[in-house]
């Protein structure tokens, strides 16, 4: 390991944590885990083999000397490809795409030839999307064996278990995307799915909702619901009210998103191939059945010289990436031979961009500004008409794409291009961290963050722009950094310059509305779709978030993801909460009175099995409840013991002031130990967690339902390091370790 930490200085600008996620999740081990490449061995082996693809079109060509400058482009951090192809590019594997999007047909053979062909794909490194909208709705008939449907719904626990059960290329699990049309019979069911959080974790999902859909929403209007089975009407539903479910589910817990259909279908370069039903797990990459994307992102970070953006530099950037990114089809080890056959004769890709919120910062505009909305519509226009002159020239050398005849360019006469499409905005997630850049076109998550590391040490996260500024400007202190990291937010801190305050926002800093236009601004000229989340305080109200799916709609979007700071029950708050004077009044005035302790309770004891010992748990309750909780370890004395006392003193100050069992229960259930107990519905994964399971025997013995399963961490503290989470186009991504649930 010291060796591989020696070697990446070799790289300038590769930072410290850019190294760890590495390691840890991008360069070669072999059969004992052992690391056997260096960062600097890693891009060399990716460019080497990318470059191979020029040989396919010129047996000549000087493959060496372009290998150099691929490695140049990531090395520099100008440009990264997607993690897969970092990850597998000149190894074995050879499987280079990030997504897929597979059918499901209406039979048992086509449904679970799907679940098999996500379980290579997952097991390859991809992630894959789903539309279960030609399935036929449940209850309904089949004749083939005189039963009942049992719907879409119960198919996709089928998918998700599969996906479960499956470690992606060794790194992390598989991601999905389940995509419902509005119309479909069950569409009720499917956004009320993921309600209670316990089921279809490795799913992302979004109703597919129609041009038809959102006019009859205006008007207040009826429409028909429709069965897939012989595309009939079968009854209808109010589309004001469907939406508003839809919006209310959306604040609750950050699903469903939205997607625009017949929005995705209208720039669908192939129509005469096939409809667009699904896109890849994230929502920017929208595909026919058994296509697959490749994509890249230009760090525009590094677009930005003397103060203004660098032209020339982001042109050169544009052509070697499409270049790239192209040759990547060229040589990607396909894991279905559908998959091939369509993505070679379709030959998309998406480049996109991260560093924006840095470039941004670099030219003195704050993101929630007119300035910063109208040079995104530049820039973007920019990549996407640069990108589409080059592939042009590479058709006029490597030919057309196979399904160029009857495309929307040959329709337009507009002559040979390479790709179907050439630009995507994705969420750059781990890619982003390697580069030390901003995610995507998303507002920076904090300028500073506190983390805790495996030894218990605190560490302070800072911006490295703003790091640089503050200690230029004479204002960067430890006691500072902290400061910010504890509040969250720098700007009603008056030791920092307002011109400063201004231009370094966050994504809480900004109004839903912002976020909204600048998808916008991206989206106006990016061939297929725009990954971004619209953040949302704890404190907004269905109203908002109706408000903001609208204007998505009326603004261009072709979908959109939102979350509601707080709105998943194991969310770890990693930066402050700014409170104003007004709320803290409402709070004390709120506050519920504790109870005094009478001289007699009644209580019963529960006996735990954890991994330090035996722990007795005795639950007292007063007339009017629960009352104190108190712990006896098998074992007096030690840090468990002590420990357990804690748990219950806070736990029985909780509900003397007014705290319900159930949150109780939700706080402590599934914190783990390195000592767990038992196996299966019996296993207790810490002290903890036996209190809690304690608690929830007794609550269900008194005949309450407080029937909750620990939630999966992904949603908050990362499962492997415990670091910081970001939400990002409905996937949740580790700054930290790279962690990600996305493919």
């Amino acid at each position: 390991m010291a060796e591989t930490m020696t070697k990446a200085t070799d790289i300038p600008g590769l930072s410290k944590n850019a190294v760890t996620v590495l390691e840890k999740r991008y360069l070669k081990r072999d059969t004992g885990g052992n690391v056997l490449e260096t960062p600097v061995d890693m891009f060399q082996r990716v460019a080497r083999s990318i470059a191979e693809a020029d040989k396919n079109f010129d047996k000549k060509a000087d493959v060496k000397a372009l290998a150099a400058q691929f490695y140049e482009l990531m090395t520099s951090f100008e440009f990264l490809p997607n993690s897969p192809t970092l990850m597998n590019a000149g190894r074995e594997l050879g499987q280079l795409s990030a997504c897929f999007v597979l059918p499901v047909g209406d039979s048992m053979e086509d449904i679970f030839d799907a679940v098999k062909y996500t379980a290579l794909i997952h097991k390859s490194g991809g992630g894959t999307g789903f539309s279960f909208s030609r399935l036929r709705p449940a209850h309904d008939v089949v004749r083939s064996t005189s039963g009942i449907s049992s719907g879409p719904i119960s198919f996709m626990r089928v998918f998700d278990a599969a996906t479960e059960t499956i470690k992606q290329g060794g790194t992390r699990r598989g991601a999905n995307m389940g995509i419902l049309r509005v119309d479909h019979p069950d569409i009720m069911d499917f956004i009320m799915c993921k309600d209670d959080q316990k089921h279809l974790n490795n799913f992302n999902i979004s109703v597919g909702l129609t041009e038809a859909f959102m006019e009859a929403v205006e008007r207040d209007a009826d429409y028909d619901l429709i069965n897939p089975r012989d595309g009939k009407p079968c009854g209808t539903l109010n589309a004001r009210k469907v939406f508003s479910r839809i919006v209310k589910q959306a604040w609750k817990n950050g699903e469903p998103g939205i997607i625009f259909l017949d929005r995705l279908n209208k720039d669908n370069p192939t129509p005469h191939v096939g409809v667009i039903e699904s896109t890849n797990p994230c929502g920017e990459q929208p595909l026919l059945p058994y296509e697959s994307c490749n994509l890249g992102s230009i760090n525009l970070g590094k677009m930005v010289k003397n103060g203004d953006v660098n032209w020339d530099r982001l042109r050169d950037v544009v052509r070697l990436a499409v270049h790239f990114l192209d040759n990547v089809i060229e040589v990607n080890n396909y894991p279905l031979p559908q998959i091939s056959e369509m993505t070679r004769a379709n030959r998309k890709i998406g480049l996109g961009v991260m560093g924006w919120a840095d470039m941004l910062i670099l030219l003195g505009i704050p993101y929630n500004s007119p300035q910063a909305i109208s040079l995104g519509e530049k820039v973007m226009r920019f990549i996407n008409d640069e990108g589409h002159v080059y592939s042009r020239e590479l058709a006029a050398v490597r030919g057309s794409f196979p399904n160029f005849a009857g495309s929307i360019y040959d329709r337009a006469s507009e002559g040979p291009i390479r790709n179907a499409t050439v630009t995507t905005i994705a969420p750059t997630g781990t890619i982003s961290i390697i580069a030390n850049a901003s995610s995507g076109v998303e507002p920076l998550f904090a300028v500073s963050f506190i983390r805790q590391v495996l030894d218990k040490n605190i560490l302070v996260e800072v911006n490295p722009i703003f790091e640089e500024v503050a200690r230029q400007r004479g204002f960067y202190s430890e006691e500072l950094m902290q400061k910010i990291a504890r509040h969250g937010t720098i700007h009603d801190l008056p030791e920092i310059p307002e011109d400063i305050r201004k231009i370094f926002v966050t994504a809480h800093d900004i109004t839903p509305e912002d976020h909204i236009e600048m998808q916008a601004a991206f989206q106006k000229y990016t061939d297929n779709a725009v990954s971004k989340t619209v953040n949302f305080p704890n404190s907004a109200a269905i109203e908002d978030v109706e408000k903001v799916y609208r204007l998505a709609y009326k603004s261009g979007c072709k979908g959109v993801t939102i979350y509601r700071d707080g709105s998943r029950d194991e969310q770890v708050l990693s930066t402050g909460v700014k409170e104003d004077k007004e709320k803290v009044v409402q709070t004390e005035e709120k506050r519920a009175v504790k109870r005094d302790r009478p001289k007699a309770l009644k209580g019963w004891t529960y006996q735990m099995q954890t991994g330090c010992g035996p722990l007795y748990v005795t639950i007292n309750e007063d007339k009017a409840g629960l009352f104190e909780l108190f712990t006896t370890m098998g074992k007096a004395g030690g840090c468990a013991s002590s420990q357990c006392e804690a748990i219950g003193r806070m736990v029985s100050l909780a509900w003397r002031s007014g705290v319900q069992a159930r949150q109780v229960i939700k706080q402590l259930l599934g914190i783990s130990c390195h000592l767990p107990a038992g196996f299966g519905d019996n296993k207790v994964l810490s002290c903890a967690d036996a209190v809690a399971k304690a608690i929830q025997a007794h609550m269900q013995a008194a005949g309450y339902d407080v029937s909750l399963e620990a939630q999966a961490p992904e949603r908050g503290a990362c499962p492997e390091c415990g670091g910081i989470v970001e939400h990002e186009g409905g996937c949740a991504v580790c700054r930290v370790c790279g962690y990600s649930e996305c493919a």
